[in-house]
C-alpha cells in the first residue's frame, strides 16, 4: 500500500545500511564486556569465550542454507524473519541472568545472524545493476567500515557509564524500526527453480566450516596442539572436502561451487579473502596493543583505531570516480601494495610513541582499503546472473567469515608463540611489544598476498560494471560508454 512512496532502491538502501551496521557492530561491540562479564555473571574467562564461539559457530552453520532459504521462501520473508529474530535474541542477551542464558541466546543471535548478512547481499544485487554499483556503494560501504569501528566505542562508553546489558539492548530499537519499514517498503523476490532442499549440503557444510571456525579462534587463546583445537581444525577440513566432493556430483547443491569456474567471482573472491584477513588481523591486533601493550584504555583504544573509517569513507568518493576509467584490476592491486607498506609502518610503533602517528596510519590504511573495498563489492558479482546470486551471496558470505577468522589466527598465533610479555634485566614482567610488530608484519603479508591476486582480475570481464552514464542521459540504460584500456 505504502509501497509507490518510496523508490525501491531507497528502500533497499535503508534496509541494508541499517541492518548490516546492526549486525556487524555487534561482532566487535561484544568483545569490550568480556572481562566486565566475567566478573559480574561469576565464571571464567574459557567459559565467557563460548559467548563469542558460540555465536560465531552458530553463523557459519546458517550461512550455507541461507541462499537456498531466500530463493525458496522469498528474500524479503527471510530476510525480516532473520531481522526480527536477531533483534529479539539482541533483546534476551541484555536479560540473561548468568553466563549458560547468555551463551545460548548468542547462539540464537548467530543464527539470524547467519541468514540475515547473505539475504541481505542478495536483495541488494537483485535491485541494483552492475551499471549502478559503483555509485551505490559508495553509500553502502558505511556498515561495512564504520560498525567494526564504532563497535569498541560504544561499547567501551555503554560499559563504564551504563552496564553491560545495553550492549546488547542498543540493537532492538533499530531491528524493530528495520523490521517495520521493510514490512511495508521491501519487495518480494522468489526463484522459480530454487530445487529442493540438499540436506547432505546443509549438514557438511554447516558442521565443517563451524568446526573450522571453533578451530580458528581457539587456536590462538588455547594451542594449535590443544586436543580440542587439533580435532576440530582436522574434522573441519576432511568435512568440508566431502562437501565439495557432494556438490560437485549434485544437479541442485546448497552452495554451487560451480561458481567459483566464473573467473571474476573466483578471483575477487579470493583477493576479498586475503584482504580481509589481514584487514580484520590488523584490527584485532590494534586494539590488543594499546590496551595490552601500551595500556591505553578501551575508550582511547577506540579512538586511536577510528580514523580508518574515516579513511575509507573519504577515500571512497574518490575511488568510485576512479573505477570506470582505471577498472578494479589496478585499484585492487596498487591500492594494496600501499596498504601492505602503509601496515609494516607500524613495526616504528614503540611504547612512548604518539598515538597520533598510529592514528594517521589507520586513517591512511582506510583510505588504501577503499581502494580494494569498493571494486570488490562492484566487480565480484558482475558476471553472476540474477538465479545464481542468491547462492553466490552465500559462498561471499562464507569467504568473508573464513578469511577475517583466518586473519586473527595468522596474528593471534604470532602473539602467542612469541608472548606478549617478557621479563626485562632486572626480572620484571613488561609488555613484549616484539611480538606485536611481528603480527603486524603478518597482516601486512596478507595483504601483500591479496594484491598478487588482484593483478589477476580482468578489467574485461568487469566491462559492465566500468560504464558511465554520459551527461543528460534521460535513462539508465542509454548513454553508457565503457572505460577504455581493459585488459
Amino acid at each position: 500500500m505504502f509501497r509507490h512512496l518510496i523508490n525501491p532502491k531507497v528502500s533497499v538502501c535503508v534496509i541494508f545500511v541499517s541492518s548490516m551496521f546492526m549486525s556487524i557492530m555487534d561482532s566487535t561491540i561484544v568483545n569490550v564486556t568480556l572481562p566486565t562479564l566475567v566478573r559480574q555473571l561469576h565464571t571464567s574467562n574459557t567459559t565467557i569465550e563460548a559467548v563469542v564461539t558460540g555465536y560465531v559457530v552458530s553463523l557459519a552453520v546458517v550461512i550455507p542454507a541461507s541462499g537456498w532459504l531466500g530463493d525458496r521462501w522469498g528474500t524479503k520473508r527471510v530476510f525480516l524473519i532473520a531481522l526480527a529474530l536477531f533483534s529479539a535474541a539482541s533483546a534476551l542477551c541484555g536479560q540473561a541472568r548468568s553466563a549458560e542464558m547468555l551463551i545460548w541466546f548468542r547462539v540464537l543471535q548467530g543464527a539470524a545472524g547467519g541468514a540475515l548478512t547473505p539475504v541481505g547481499t542478495a536483495i541488494l544485487y537483485r535491485t541494483f545493476p552492475p551499471q549502478e554499483r559503483v555509485q551505490v556503494s559508495r553509500v553502502l560501504m558505511i556498515p561495512t567500515v564504520i560498525a567494526p569501528a564504532m563497535g569498541p566505542i560504544l561499547g567501551g562508553f555503554l560499559v563504564d557509564h551504563f552496564t553491560w546489558n545495553w550492549v546488547f539492548y542498543v540493537n532492538v530499537p533499530i531491528g524493530v524500526a528495520v523490521c517495520i519499514f521493510g514490512f511495508f517498503f521491501l519487495q518480494e523476490h522468489r526463484e522459480p527453480a530454487a530445487g529442493r532442499f540438499d540436506i547432505a549440503g546443509f549438514l557438511s557444510a554447516g558442521i565443517g566450516l563451524a568446526l573450522l571456525l571453533y578451530a580458528l579462534g581457539a587456536g590462538p587463546t588455547y594451542g594449535w596442539a590443544t586436543p580440542n583445537t587439533l580435532v576440530s581444525a582436522v574434522a573441519g577440513i576432511l568435512i568440508l572436502v566431502a562437501f565439495v566432493a557432494i556438490e560437485l556430483r549434485i544437479k541442485e547443491p546448497m552452495i554451487d561451487l560451480r561458481l567459483l569456474r566464473d573467473r571474476l567471482f573466483r578471483t575477487a573472491n579470493l583477493a576479498s579473502f586475503f584482504s580481509g584477513a589481514g584487514f580484520l588481523g590488523l584490527l584485532y591486533t590494534a586494539p590488543l596493543f594499546l590496551q595490552e601493550g601500551r595500556h591505553e584504555t578501551a575508550l582511547m583504544s577506540g579512538l586511536t583505531t577510528f580514523p580508518e573509517a574515516v579513511g575509507v569513507i573519504l577515500s571512497t568518493q574518490l575511488v568510485a570516480r576512479l573505477y570506470p576509467l582505471v577498472g578494479p584490476r589496478r585499484l585492487m592491486g596498487c591500492g594494496l601494495i600501499c596498504v601492505a607498506a602503509l601496515i609494516s609502518l607500524f613495526w616504528l610503533m614503540g611504547g612512548d610513541t604518539s598515538l597520533w602517528w598510529m592514528r594517521l596510519l589507520m586513517f591512511l590504511v582506510g583510505a588504501g582499503m577503499a581502494f580494494a573495498f569498493l571494486p570488490s563489492q562492484a566487480a565480484g558479482f558482475a558476471t553472476i546472473s540474477s538465479a545464481d546470486t542468491g547462492r553466490a551471496s552465500a559462498l561471499n558470505s562464507a569467504q568473508r567469515q573464513l578469511g577475517g577468522a583466518f586473519g586473527i589466527a595468522v596474528c593471534g598465533s604470532m602473539l602467542g608463540v612469541l608472548g606478549q610479555t617478557t621479563l626485562n634485566a632486572s626480572g620484571v614482567e613488561q609488555p613484549n611489544l616484539a611480538a606485536y610488530h611481528v603480527a603486524f608484519l603478518a597482516s601486512a603479508l596478507l595483504v601483500l598476498v591479496a594484491s598478487t591476486i588482484a593483478f589477476r582480475i580482468s578489467d574485461r570481464d568487469a566491462a559492465i560494471t566500468m560504464q558511465r552514464r554520459k551527461r543528460g542521459a534521460a535513462a539508465d540504460t542509454e548513454g553508457v560508454e565503457p572505460a577504455l584500456g581493459m585488459d
